[in-house]
C-alpha cells in the first residue's frame, strides 16, 4: 500500500510541476469522404511528422451549404495532434493530398492537458 502511495505522489508531483505554454499544441480536424482517404492521410502526416498523433473517428454525417445546395454526406473525422506552428504546413499538407475541392482544415489551440502527453506531442513533432 505505502508502494502504490508513493506512485501515486510522485505522478502527481511530477504532473503538477511540468509547464505548458498554453496553445504551443493544437488539435486540428479535417474531414474525409472515406476511411481510405483518411488512413492515407493520416499516415501521411505522421510520417511527414506533421502531427504526433491521427485520431481516425468512423461514421459522422455532416450537413452543409454547397453551391446554394443543403448537402448531407457521411464522412470520416480525422482529430489531429500537432504544435501550433506546425498548423500552416499540416493545412498545405491536407490541401495537396485531398480529393475535395474545399478541404476543411481548421484548428483549435490546446490550453491544457495530461503534461507527459503534451511533452510528448513536442518530442516526435520538430519545431
Amino acid at each position: 500500500m505505502l508502494q502504490l502511495l508513493r506512485t501515486v505522489g510522485l505522478r502527481t508531483f511530477s504532473m503538477a510541476s511540468e509547464t505548458y505554454a498554453a496553445g504551443t499544441h493544437s488539435a486540428a480536424f479535417v474531414t474525409c469522404p472515406n476511411d481510405t482517404v483518411a488512413k492515407d492521410l493520416a499516415r501521411g502526416i505522421v510520417q511527414k511528422k506533421l502531427a504526433a498523433c491521427v485520431n481516425i473517428i468512423p461514421a459522422i454525417t455532416s450537413v452543409y451549404e454547397w453551391q446554394g445546395k443543403i448537402e448531407e454526406d457521411g464522412e470520416v473525422l480525422l482529430m489531429i495532434k500537432t504544435r501550433s506552428s506546425k498548423v500552416a504546413a499540416l493545412a498545405e499538407y491536407v490541401r495537396s493530398n485531398h480529393p475535395y475541392e474545399v478541404a476543411e482544415v481548421i484548428s483549435l489551440p490546446i490550453e491544457q492537458g495530461n503534461p507527459p502527453y503534451l511533452r510528448w506531442i513536442g518530442e516526435v513533432v520538430p519545431e
